[in-house]
């Protein structure tokens, strides 16, 4: 490690102790919130990767032409645990099954109930895979706008100081602005 490495990390461990405490707290929700959001976009990668690879997996086995009910029989051992397209194919099946035992019933209500069970399996896979969505994505929106506001008392910080100096440097000044920018970049990040 060099010096101006060892000095520059001083320095900003520096600017964050001795920021204000408004400042220091806009500085820790957005650490706070970065590291949720990092957690839970790399729990959304891993989910989409496996439900990806599930999806491969049962359109080869669907279409390799290999026996449907065999299929629907494995599956349903499982059906607390199915997740994805087994999941829809299961409740299509399985309503398939259900409106295939009555009397007196046309194949296209048929076709319209295993449509519906399906349609409603499918709704659920999606609610699965797009949930903490809209946290992600109202962190990433107010991110930038709750950096800015610590800016913002930063600035105001470092003037309201200024004010009761006789004489001005840039010494003076370069502390508070720089916790400023540090707010500023923290909610970029």
């Amino acid at each position: 490690m060099n010096l101006t490495t060892s000095n520059e990390g001083l320095a900003l461990l520096s600017i964050l102790t001795h920021a204000s405490l408004v400042v220091q707290l806009v500085m820790l929700l957005l650490l706070a919130a970065s590291l949720v959001s990092w957690t839970m976009i790399f729990r959304k990668w891993s989910t989409f990767k496996t439900a990806t690879r599930a999806a491969t997996r049962f359109e080869d086995r669907f279409w390799s032409g290999s026996n449907i009910n065999q299929m629907f029989k494995e599956l349903s051992q499982n059906e607390e645990q199915l997740s994805g397209m087994d999941s829809v194919f299961v409740a299509g099946f399985k309503e398939y099954a259900r409106l295939e035992k009555q009397k007196n019933i046309q194949p296209r209500e048929i076709l319209e109930g295993v449509q519906r069970a399906m349609r409603v399996a499918l709704t659920r896979e999606i609610e699965h895979l797009e949930m903490h969505l809209s946290f992600l994505a109202t962190v990433g929106s107010i991110s930038p706008y709750v950096g800015l506001f610590g800016t913002v008392w930063g600035i105001m910080h470092a003037f309201t100081g200024l004010g009761a100096l006789q004489t001005v440097t840039l010494a003076t000044v370069a502390p508070g602005i720089a916790e400023a920018l540090v707010a500023t970049a923290l909610g970029l990040f």
